[in-house]
């Protein structure tokens, strides 16, 4: 939950707090009254009575409330200039009102005046708090928050605070602790149960989360962290109709959270269900149109479907919102390989050399496509700065040579086929195939690309590759046979 959130939360728990004590009394006369607020006529005072809010001050509390609940923060802070208060629930309200309103160096000021005033006020101590931590001081956040224990070691917030702190830091068993204290202090409160639910969650823990979580939906039935969260359990135990149901009711009840479209695809997915899949994830782009897992998430979908002129323009998109995610850089090298882009194949193989430079399909590839362009020299020179680097002895290395010196194909052909590991074999038969189609070979090449596609179950993406060349080979030879015959 976000720290203006909570400082909300707090300033008008401030205020419900004081109310109470500025209009609380034990007379009942009319004539005793003051503003509509009661008052007890005394003849005597108590050290309490002495600290007691003034008629004046329940006067202005009450126009507070009025301004907060009619009005806005700005409304509320406009009080505070013509009237001038020394009760410290009233000052760290006024501050908690600064913070949320953004002016985070007036409310420091404030606070720390009023916390030299009152070093062992709690609610004088969480605002120092949710300040400090608004300005990133971890030190004072921390004296304050060791402080709030000390006097009151299953304080809620300073509990709370605590275990997003810890959170943050992955420690989800420590940060676990500090939520209980709080979720036993109050068992409704719906941070601390979320927070319990969130790190029962991360902890492996499904049972104890999911009650965490059935609990939030209790008290607040449509309840979208809960939601999404239960959903997110279900998905990862693979009963993805119960999941798809508990992302749905979330998009519903939080209809701008991205994320929940995108659980809600993937599940959608998981159920065969691509048309929900894509209107899910179409959906969490439109939400969050910088965020680049969903676009991923499309290309995906779309390259699944053999929907190739999507795929491509998706995995163009990714790109251009995460340069750094290099699968889809190699992604971009194959449609653009398939399209008759070379150069754009060339530069996304690089990048994705630059990310992945254990990989050797990518050296491969833009070797590859400087050959094609009938850059022979370039090819030499890229591929000789890779080969240095490679184990001599290795067949990586043998594969790659044979690109760049033009021979040697026969003793390439003799390892690829003791290759045990069926996907490296299948992939460097790949690249086999592609030397001869590159010399015009085509027929052997052709015989490659076939038994490439005979294999089951491929986890290599020239097996893509293959399967194009292989029916753009058979286009070729079947135009050829057509022209033999007209002719």
């Amino acid at each position: 939950m976000k720290t203006t959130h909570r400082t909300t939360i707090l300033a008008l728990a401030v205020l419900a707090t004081a109310l109470p004590s500025f209009s609380a009394s034990s007379s009942s006369s009319p004539k005793n009254s003051s503003g509509g607020v009661r008052t007890v006529a005394r003849t005597q005072s108590t050290p309490e009575e002495k600290n007691a809010p003034s008629a004046s001050d329940a006067q202005f509390a009450e126009n507070l409330g009025n301004a907060l609940s009619t009005g806005s923060l700005s409304d509320a802070l406009a009080l505070f200039d013509s009237y001038q208060t020394e009760d410290a629930s009233l000052l760290s309200l006024k501050a908690s009102l600064l913070l949320s309103s953004g002016d985070v160096k007036s409310a420091d000021s404030v606070a720390s005046a009023l916390l030299k005033q009152n070093p062992n006020d709690i609610d004088v101590l969480m605002t120092n708090v949710m300040i400090a931590k608004q300005k990133g001081d971890a030190v004072k956040k921390n004296q304050c928050l060791r402080k709030i224990i000390a006097l009151d070691p299953n304080n809620v917030e300073a509990n709370i605070e605590l275990g997003d702190e810890q959170a943050l830091r992955k420690n989800y068993g420590g940060a676990l602790k500090f939520y209980k204290k709080a979720w036993m202090k109050e068992p409704n409160n719906m941070e601390a149960l979320f927070g319990c639910g969130k790190m029962n969650y991360y902890l492996s823990h499904d049972k104890d989360a999911t009650q965490n979580f059935k609990r939030m939906l209790m008290l607040e039935p449509e309840n979208p962290l809960a939601l999404a969260y239960l959903g997110k359990i279900e998905g990862e135990n693979r009963r993805y109709k119960t999941a798809a149901d508990y992302a749905r009711r979330a998009t519903e009840s939080d209809p701008k959270n991205a994320d929940n479209f995108l659980d809600l695809g993937t599940f959608s997915r998981f159920l065969g269900k691509y048309d929900d899949a894509e209107a899910a994830w179409l959906k969490a782009t439109e939400l969050d149109p910088d965020y680049f897992l969903a676009y991923a998430y499309l290309a995906g979908l779309y390259d699944e479907r053999e929907n190739d002129a999507k795929a491509y323009e998706y995995y163009i998109k990714v790109l251009q919102k995460n340069p750094q995610y290099y699968y889809a850089y190699e992604s971009v090298g194959l449609y653009s390989w398939h399209a008759g882009n070379i150069e754009q194949c060339k530069n996304a193989f690089l990048e994705a050399a630059k990310k992945n430079p254990e990989n050797i399909s990518y050296p491969l590839m833009v070797t590859a496509c400087l050959l094609k362009q009938k850059k022979v020299q370039e090819a030499r020179d890229y591929s000789d700065k890779v080969l240095r680097k490679l184990d001599r002895k290795s067949i990586d290395y043998k594969v790659l040579r044979m690109f760049h010196d033009q021979i040697g194909d026969a003793e390439v052909a003799q390892l690829i086929q003791k290759e045990d590991n069926r996907t490296k074999r299948g992939k460097l038969l790949y690249y086999l195939a592609l030397y001869f189609d590159l010399k015009g070979n085509k027929s052997l090449a052709q015989k490659y690309y076939v038994e490439i596609c005979s294999i089951q179950s491929p986890l290599f993406f020239e097996y893509k590759l293959a399967k194009w060349s292989k029916s753009e080979s058979s286009e070729d030879l079947a135009a050829r046979d057509v022209r033999t015959i007209t002719h």
